[in-house]
């Protein structure tokens, strides 16, 4: 009997190594992902002069539904964005950037405010541009009030901090993108700390010179300069007015009820948080476990897929060496072949069958989502006899104020003697 070739044994043998390979890749599995190392907030070490504690405004954040797809359910929930879910963590995240910046003893009052407050020390913008229960990304600019921009549109990510989906006390001890909301919190410190004490002080004098002239333009005339630089303007203090000044006095009473209707809007947000953080941190937890499933899946049934029509392929082309009358040598290289066409064909259908698994998981996924925007239906609240929803009215109903306090300033200037025009302090002492 003749021997196989030695392009036979190595034919053979790596068709063997390949379907060994392909048995092995059948099995593996995902690590288990390790609890990150925490980056924590700087707290304060020493008091900060009242008169340099920088209030901050955390805007509700843009919800980052790309808009040529806004329409379409399927290509969304591709990239795992549920619009409900969305719009619900736009108003969450920033009340949770907010703690983050409370707990660190570092600002004046922060606030979670809808886009429409403006006059406010230093103000923070958002953007999602993912969020699911295994990653968080969004993109932070932050400005003060005389419009120098301290952070521009600057993405901070992290995966999932596994730790928090441990348990349901470890869950509602450390949100699991804690570590976000921390290096938003420090690099907002860093830009503070870039400033002079001087500089502090002006932003908030500014703060108030910029909320006097929206509401009386002509009486607050002159006291802000602009200062162009590039594309940019930025607000300077050109004079103060003096403490006895009745229009001042008037517009300081007018800020502190504005300040007050924020205060309730800041609390909306707060409950809002609350009854949400519960099923929005388990939803979290299901979404990281559906998308590992899904990930496992999907990884599996490319290794299955792939791999089953490369060992086809070399079975078919395993090269016919043998004699023609030496059948025994003939039987061993069609068992060869046979094996191979069978055992990627088997795993050519696992693989189709790991894809269909993963679709599974993917509605799965959806349909739990939908549950959850149940959860988080709109809920209103009463500001100064007017209803507030936080669904995008808002906004609205925050600009309406507005409108209340410039008209409530013009009925009192309207029924007010008229006054001599008020003396003037120098802006960089106290009011004379």
């Amino acid at each position: 009997m003749a021997r196989p070739s030695n392009r036979q044994s190595h034919a053979r043998s790596a068709l063997v190594a390949a379907l060994c390979c392909l048995a092995g890749l059948a099995g593996c599995v995902v690590h288990e992902t390790k609890p990150l190392p925490r980056v924590n907030a700087v707290q304060a070490q020493q008091q900060i002069p009242a008169d340099e504690l920088l209030d901050v405004a955390v805007h509700v954040f843009e919800p980052g539904i790309p808009p040529e797809i806004a329409k379409d359910e399927q290509a969304l929930a591709k990239k795992r964005i549920y619009p409900q879910i969305r719009e619900a963590e736009s108003h969450y995240l920033p009340t949770m950037l907010r703690a983050t910046l409370e707990s660190c003893g570092q600002w004046g009052s922060v606030r979670v405010v809808p886009a429409t407050v403006e006059f406010v020390d230093v103000s923070v913008t958002g953007k999602i541009l993912e969020s699911t229960g295994a990653q968080l990304a969004l993109e932070i600019s932050v400005s003060d009030s005389t419009a120098r921009v301290w952070i521009s549109h600057k993405r901070y990510q992290s995966g999932a901090d596994t730790g928090s989906y441990k348990t349901d006390a470890a869950l509602k001890a450390r949100d699991p993108f804690q570590n976000v909301y921390s290096q938003i919190a420090n690099d907002m410190v860093a830009a503070r700390d870039r400033l002079l004490a001087q500089n502090r002080r002006d932003i908030r004098r500014v703060t108030e010179l910029r909320f006097a002239h929206d509401l009386a333009p002509q009486a607050m005339d002159g006291y802000l300069a602009h200062t162009q630089h590039g594309k940019d303007t930025t607000f300077q203090v050109v004079r103060l007015p003096a403490a006895e000044d009745p229009v001042a006095s008037r517009i300081s009473r007018i800020r502190e009820s504005d300040s007050r209707v924020v205060d309730t809007v800041d609390g909306y947000y707060s409950n809002f948080a609350d009854q949400m953080r519960e099923p929005y941190g388990e939803w979290r937890r299901s979404s990281f476990d559906d998308i590992e499933k899904q990930d496992k899946l999907q990884s599996q049934a490319n290794t299955r897929t792939v791999l089953g029509a490369a060992a086809i392929l070399a079975s078919v082309l395993v090269p016919g060496h043998c004699d023609p009358y030496n059948y025994t040598c003939r039987y061993v290289e069609e068992g060869l072949r046979t094996a191979g066409v069978v055992g990627g064909t088997a795993s050519v259908l696992s693989g189709i069958k790991k894809y269909s698994d993963a679709r599974i998981q993917g509605q799965a996924l959806k349909e739990l989502s939908q549950s959850f925007q149940s959860e988080v239906a709109p809920q209103v609240v009463d500001v100064e006899g007017q209803s507030l929803k936080l669904t995008g009215t808002a906004e609205e109903q925050y600009r309406e104020w507005r409108q209340m306090l410039q008209q409530l300033y013009l009925t009192d200037s309207a029924a007010a003697p008229a006054a001599p025009p008020p003396p003037v302090a120098n802006p960089n002492g106290p009011a004379s």
